[in-house]
């Protein structure tokens, strides 16, 4: 039995070695040949800087450079009042960590267009700069009036929200 565990123990090695002589002689376990993938891509980098002045590339978008601890910040007012005014339009997608809810068409009370919603806060202030509210109908965009009157509508009863929370 001894005999049989020392030829599997030496067959295993030719074969190790073996895979390994396949990479070819430049390092047995690709030692070397990392330093040149390393130093070619540095090459690519300094040619990609001097013609964009960036370092930056299309692939770039799919790896993630944000630390860990990066969280982003919501205004709950706000959230709670692009629901609550927007409550006649289906609700398709949400993501309250992003600030991003997608409606899809609906008929508002008293109206005869059908509207599709989307509305991004972008930050944790009551602020209308935090607010992003895109309107569509079925023939294209909704008209600026429109939807500055559904921006107007959601402030308004986002500080509603506030005060009421203040008064608790």
């Amino acid at each position: 039995m001894t005999i049989t565990r020392l030829f599997n123990a030496m067959l295993a090695l030719v074969l190790v070695f073996s895979l390994a002589a396949c990479g070819g002689m430049r390092g047995m376990f690709g030692g070397s040949q990392a330093g040149a993938q390393e130093a070619a891509q540095d090459e690519i980098i300094r040619e990609r800087l001097q013609d964009t002045g960036s370092r930056e590339s299309i692939w770039d978008l799919f790896t993630n450079r944000s630390p860990p601890e990066t969280t982003l910040v919501v205004n709950r007012y706000l959230w709670t009042a692009s629901l609550e005014v927007l409550d006649f339009l289906p609700v398709e997608t949400v993501d309250p960590f992003s600030g991003v809810f997608t409606t899809g068409f609906g008929t508002p009370p008293g109206g005869g267009r059908p509207y599709r919603a989307t509305v991004h806060v972008t930050d944790g202030a009551l602020d209308a700069r935090a607010l992003n509210v895109a309107l569509v109908t079925r023939a294209g965009p909704a008209s600026t009036e429109t939807v500055r009157a559904v921006e107007n509508a959601i402030l308004t009863r986002a500080r509603q929200l506030r005060i009421q929370d203040r008064r608790l």
